[in-house]
């Protein structure tokens, strides 16, 4: 495994510098596979850093799947995978109780196997294939890090992390996720389709014999070291009301911007705000600056709140977008003019 060195002998501390080179060294591995997809992968990287989950939303083809498995193999973490359908159960996910009986005594006891949840990465594919029922079964180990069965709470590994993928266009026998899951992924990730020179690229590299190998660059502990290192990064005054700001401002009713007034049925809640800001702070970090900036803010506001915004029915009528009601509310909503480091 290729493990980059991440400790300050000395000081017995992570090292800022060194954990950056591993990131960079994971987008090189996770390049052998993927062609393009730089936005995609900015995106995950920060959901990563975060601590947080994420929700990777595209047509079939766009090699979500392929993404978060190369980004599993290129970190020394337990990957499992759930293809989810109409049929699985909450116990497919969390595990259940067998029952084992002693050769010798005849004895019987119950053991807990534990599910495909007991895991550092999770890919959840297709989440919107299966029931709600099941789909909350990822509720609580999203939130609490905790699964609870077999009448016991058991701790999940450190870190965690749900990457699910969906399917935007094809919704028939499919379940849209309830309103209070979306809302446990950080990001909303949206992929497109590449431009010409990717997808030459594409068929060139996957057409052939061989597939490139990736070498393990991250493992736990730097996971974890690096999610300290960024609810490190200081946040201030100013920009905390820009992100509340920002907020507020898709509530309906009460919102200064006209567009939220008239199309928006319910506007993001305050995980919103915290979303904001924790992206904003992995964002800054990612780029090597000690603090965030207005742009960082805005850089994140798309995937942070396209998923946290119900229009209603005259924005359907009219054509109004989610998208469309994010820029106009970053473009109507004024930023503090000091008081958040520039770039």
């Amino acid at each position: 495994m290729k493990t980059l060195h991440i400790t300050d002998t000395a000081a017995a501390t992570p090292n800022p510098e060194a954990l950056l080179a591993a990131i960079q060294e994971l987008r090189v591995q996770v390049g052998k596979r993927i062609v393009g997809q730089q936005r995609v992968m900015d995106e995950v990287l920060m959901a990563l850093v975060s601590g947080r989950h994420a929700l990777l939303v595209g047509v079939p083809g766009l090699a979500k799947t392929l993404l978060i498995r190369a980004l599993a193999e290129a970190m020394h973490l337990k990957f499992r995978r759930i293809q989810f359908t109409p049929d699985l159960v909450p116990s497919d996910i969390t595990g259940t109780e067998v029952m084992d009986e002693d050769s010798g005594s005849g004895k019987r006891s119950f053991r807990f196997v534990e599910g495909p949840i007991f895991a550092n990465v999770v890919l959840a594919d297709e989440i919107n294939r299966t029931p709600p029922r099941t789909q909350a079964a990822l509720l609580e180990g999203m939130q609490e890090h905790s699964v609870t069965a077999a009448g016991r709470t058991m701790p999940l590994p450190a870190p965690f992390f749900v990457l699910a993928t969906q399917n935007p266009i094809e919704q028939e026998g499919t379940y849209p996720l309830p309103e209070a899951q979306l809302d446990r992924f950080l990001f909303d990730i949206r992929i497109g389709y590449p431009d010409d020179e990717e997808e030459v690229e594409i068929l060139r590299t996957t057409t052939g014999l061989d597939s490139a190998s990736i070498e393990a660059v991250l493992d736990a502990d730097q996971a974890l070291a690096l999610q300290r290192m960024v609810r490190d990064v200081p946040a201030a005054d100013a920009a905390l009301r820009y992100a509340s700001a920002l907020v507020r401002a898709t509530r309906g009713e009460g919102s200064p911007v006209e567009t939220v007034r008239d199309y928006v049925r319910w506007g993001a809640g305050p995980r919103a705000g915290q979303a904001l800001i924790l992206g904003a702070k992995a964002h800054a970090f990612l780029n090597g600056r000690p603090n965030i900036a207005i742009e960082d803010i805005r850089r994140v506001a798309h995937p942070v709140l396209r998923h946290r915004i119900l229009l209603n029915f005259a924005a359907s009528s009219d054509g109004v977008t989610v998208e469309k009601v994010i820029d106009t509310v970053l473009s109507e909503v004024a930023a503090p003019v000091s008081g958040i480091a520039a770039r």
